[in-house]
């Protein structure tokens, strides 16, 4: 029971702090990773991006749901999803009440200016950890020393054939998340 209640905890955290959507959970998943590497290691984060951006749904609440059951089955799912979801449920209703009588003060505007940059350097943060599970080897690289060891150049084409088709075929993200699983299949990445 013990670990059920650490795993709410330690998604009520993540879900009171993660200010700027569902990537901004990344850098606390990464520290949970590293605090409690029995729940789910590093690499087991970027799998659960995959599954997160490729099914339906917030991207954040997929990744709770993925780690609490990952780490505790079923029951581990529900609370690690009911505690990323709770933080944002009570604080909403919070604003909500109180936004209309606050919306041009001057704190809140400058609140909101700094939340922005600050979003984005976490989910800039996010991405570059996810490159790094993702396009780089560094067990390969210290066994062999050779630089060409270093990189996962099967993933690295695969991402610059996605991004260059994606930017000039538009086609909708979820086709794109499919080849790359059916490439990844037949390629064994």
């Amino acid at each position: 029971m013990n670990i059920l209640l650490n795993l709410m905890f330690e998604f009520a955290k993540t879900g009171l702090f993660s200010v700027g959507g569902g990537l901004a959970t990344l850098p606390f998943l990464y520290e949970m990773s590293a605090n409690h590497p029995d729940w789910f290691s590093a690499a087991d984060v970027a799998d659960m991006i995959a599954i997160s951006e490729s099914t339906p749904g917030a991207i954040g609440i997929n990744m709770s749901t993925y780690a609490g059951f990952k780490t505790a089955g079923i029951p581990g799912g529900i609370l690690a999803t009911i505690g990323l979801a709770l933080p944002s449920v009570i604080i909403i209703l919070i604003i909500a009440k109180f936004l209309e009588k606050f919306r041009k003060n001057k704190l809140v505007e400058g609140a909101f200016y700094g939340l922005r940059p600050a979003s984005i350097a976490m989910i800039t943060v996010a991405g570059l950890n996810v490159a790094k599970v993702s396009l780089i080897n560094l067990s390969a690289y210290e066994a062999s020393g050779s630089l060409g060891d270093l990189f996962v150049w099967k993933a690295i084409v695969l991402g610059v054939v996605i991004f260059i088709a994606q930017k000039k075929l538009k086609w909708h993200p979820v086709i794109f998340i499919a080849l790359s699983a059916v490439v990844g299949i037949i390629f064994k990445f």
